[in-house]
């Protein structure tokens, strides 16, 4: 694996586990205790966390070190993670038109 494709693999990964734990980049970054910017870099490959901020985003996000760096999690999880707005939308999208059709029958 290139430096490139590390970094790119730890932002994607760094982002899945955000979104799975409903954190904005705010609330991520403020637990980690670096900035919005910093973490948004880190999230788009541009730079490379030093090792505390790698141990301490690990922590925040309650996985193993390790799990930060793992491909398959770009691929696989995240399809669940698209599947699973998927289907609250279209949960939502049928509720409502539910309620509208219900108010016009009327």
């Amino acid at each position: 694996m290139r430096e490139q494709e590390l970094k790119a693999a730890l932002g994607k990964n760094i982002q899945y586990f955000r979104l799975q734990r409903q954190l904005s980049q705010a609330d991520l970054a403020w637990k980690v205790g670096i900035s919005i910017t910093n973490l948004s870099n880190i999230e788009r490959g541009n730079t490379f966390p030093k090792a505390g901020t790698l141990c301490t985003l690990a922590k925040c996000l309650e996985i193993e070190v390790y799990e930060l760096f793992k491909e398959e999690i770009v691929h696989d999880e995240s399809k669940t993670l698209i599947n699973r707005f998927c289907d609250d939308i279209t949960k939502n999208v049928m509720q409502t038109l539910e309620a509208v059709y219900t108010h016009y029958k009327k």
